[in-house]
């Protein structure tokens, strides 16, 4: 009996087609529910604790005697870290699995977050971070690859706008949150930075032990789904056309449409991590108290939350990524110049707040793009090489910021050169159909 409803389940045949597809969006729906919350807020927590420094440097850069270069070469070397250790760490997952490798990138971050608070100079801080991003490196592109094993591309996009998400959200909650840990300045014997580094580096660990026991690597694990629904999901994934995909890391590395795809992730997220981890001291500059730096940070994050999802729906719908991934980045890009144009307080914020929601939505549209060229031992080494390329952004971005404030003396200069990146970005973009058409075909369902 078992057998017969499963062969009612797994075969459309046997079943009008919109009830298969009823079936099918209710499974997939399910499976979602079960992950993505989860490891959204794994990605929240991990986003916090990169980006921490921004609200940590309000009194930490005295302590520690930290200039605005040597802040912003602190802040960066994390990512260089993680650039080194992205690939070996994506390749491993590949061969170990996902469930147990991300639990131990979430472990190791939240032990190393938390001894950022040991820092006693500049030569320890810079240490640590870069301890730091040598912990984190696999966790984005291992968390994409294990999305890939789990749902078909018409489902990607919408997934992985929910999983980015998680960039602006924490930006939401890390504002009025860091504000509050700051004030516990002096419990304890302890600085407020320091309390910072702790309070948010421990819950990792804690997710880092649920993603343990939650995620399954493949649906055959999923004793919470039945046979029927099993293979209802193994045969939407099997049946995902990726014709001239890249199935070896070697050929990955020769693909001409992933080297453009990772020169297009790292100029924007070149602009945005510089924006975010800077964004307190650029407030500061208006003569904001604490209190009004949290929230003020907030609020264009929270409208990016809102713009990743919308923009990532209608992208997915549209089917015209390419456009969409441009526009978005277009938006970055005005929203940076009117920043560098206008110094009244409230204007500048506008444009800030433009170029949160253009840089926050990119990501969402831009990773359901590459898992339609990559399978296999390819994707997990492919989806880690682009992301170390624009990991790498994340180390050049807020040590030009803080070269160009100390050079010039304001941010001006800085946010103008950022415009710049993140609209080459948006120019890159528009080259991927032309690239796309000569060497992958089919290969991608991005259409212009």
């Amino acid at each position: 009996m078992r057998d017969m409803a499963v062969a009612r389940i797994a075969e459309p045949a046997t079943r009008s087609i919109p009830e298969y597809k009823r079936a099918e969006r209710a499974t997939f729906r399910r499976i979602a529910w079960r992950f993505v919350p989860l490891l959204t807020l794994c990605f929240l927590v991990n986003y916090i604790d990169r980006t921490n420094v921004g609200f940590a440097a309000l009194s930490m850069n005295r302590d520690l005697g930290l200039s605005d270069v040597a802040f912003g070469w602190g802040a960066g070397v994390l990512f260089f870290g993680y650039c080194l250790f992205e690939v070996p760490s994506s390749l491993v997952q590949y061969r170990v699995g996902a469930r147990l490798w991300l639990s131990r990138i979430m472990i190791t971050w939240g032990l190393l977050s938390a001894a950022t608070a040991l820092s006693v100079g500049p030569k320890s801080f810079y240490g640590l971070r870069f301890l730091l991003g040598v912990a984190e490196a696999g966790f984005n592109p291992g968390v994409m690859f294990f999305f890939m094993a789990w749902f078909p591309s018409r489902y990607q996009g919408r997934i992985l706008a929910w999983f980015q998400m998680a960039i602006p959200l924490s930006a939401v909650v890390a504002g009025p949150l860091s504000v509050g840990i700051l004030s516990l300045n002096g419990t304890w014997g302890l600085r407020g930075w320091q309390w910072l580094f702790i309070v948010e580096g421990l819950p990792a660990i804690i997710l880092g032990v649920a993603v343990l026991l939650v995620l399954k690597e493949r649906p055959d694990q999923a004793g919470w789904l039945d046979r029927g629904e099993q293979a209802m999901v193994t045969a939407a994934i099997e049946a995902e056309p990726r014709r001239d995909a890249s199935h070896s890391f070697g050929a990955v590395l020769r693909d001409p449409r992933v080297l453009l795809l990772a020169a297009i992730q790292l100029c924007f997220t070149l602009g945005a991590y510089a924006v975010g981890i800077w964004l307190p001291l650029i407030l500061k500059q208006h003569h904001m108290t604490l209190t009004q730096i949290g929230l003020a940070s907030a609020v264009p994050y929270a409208l990016g939350c809102l713009a990743t999802i919308l923009w990532a729906t209608a992208s997915d719908r549209s089917g015209k990524r390419i456009l969409n991934l441009a526009a978005t980045c277009c938006l970055a890009t005005i929203g940076l110049l009117i920043s560098v144009w206008f110094h009244d307080a409230a204007i500048s914020l506008l444009g800030l707040t433009l170029a949160i929601i253009g840089v926050t939505s990119t990501r969402g549209i831009f990773w359901s793009i590459p898992p339609q060229i990559l399978q296999g031992r390819g994707a997990a080494g492919g989806l880690a090489f682009i992301s170390s390329v624009g990991a790498f952004g994340g180390f050049l971005g807020p040590l030009t910021m803080g070269w160009l404030k100390h050079a010039t003396g304001s941010f001006t200069t800085g946010l103008g050169v950022l415009a710049f990146i993140v609209g080459l970005s948006g120019i890159l973009s528009l080259m991927l159909p032309t690239v796309n058409a000569r060497y992958g075909g089919k290969a991608t369902k991005a259409r212009r």
